[in-house]
């Protein structure tokens, strides 16, 4: 192949600069919908944390107000003349779930893996939490608006690859407090449900 002359090379710097450009450009758009889509599921994770803790909450309000029934079919055994001794006593199953959770306490610590996310920049690994690089990107050719808008478009590229790493990391915490809220909601309904069926019990006895 003949050497190029000047003005074609000319012709192809300049052609390989606006594909450059238009590589960049897709590129910050591209990353600027994953993060619109990352904070969206971030809103979204918040929002069911917030429904967990209603959840929660209304467990506990059961629970209480299993507790109240329990006593007054206690009470209500002894109007009717029935014989309460300790083993016939309606109990409360909170010393097994209490030890439960404590089983389940000692579980998850036993699990405990402390690991720095990684990340791979110029073929090493590197820690999550290291510095974005600053720039310069290009290595300029024409040095010329083109490239002065490469040079920004891909700053903004890397500044939003960083929040959407720390938007990857809040979201892996928030899914790790919900799913422990989640085991703690069931173990609740576990108990509820043992509350329900004793009270059933002994309400078929007062009939």
């Amino acid at each position: 192949m003949a050497d190029l002359s000047v003005e074609e090379m000319k012709i192809k710097a300049n052609d390989v600069t606006n594909e450059s450009l238009e590589s960049t450009r897709r590129m910050l758009q591209m990353t600027e919908e994953s993060l619109n889509v990352g904070v969206k599921t971030i809103t979204m994770l918040e929002e069911q944390g917030e429904q967990l803790k209603n959840v929660d909450r209304e467990m506990d309000q059961i629970s209480q107000d299993m507790k109240q029934a329990r006593k007054n079919l206690n009470e209500l055994s002894k109007c009717c003349g029935l014989c309460l001794c300790p083993c016939n006593r309606l109990k409360s199953p909170k010393s097994d779930w209490r030890k439960k959770q404590r089983k389940k306490a000692k579980e998850s610590k036993q699990k405990v893996v402390s690991i720095q996310p990684t990340a791979v920049r110029n073929g090493q690994a590197v820690s999550a939490g290291s510095a974005a690089p600053t720039g310069p990107y290009i290595k300029r050719v024409t040095n010329d608006a083109r490239e002065d808008e490469m040079e920004e478009n891909l700053g903004h590229v890397g500044s939003i690859i960083e929040n959407l790493k720390t938007l990857a990391l809040d979201m892996g915490n928030e899914i790790d407090k919900q799913n422990k809220s989640i085991d703690r909601i069931t173990d609740k309904a576990d108990m509820n449900i043992a509350h329900t069926d004793e009270a059933s019990q002994r309400a078929n006895q007062i009939r």
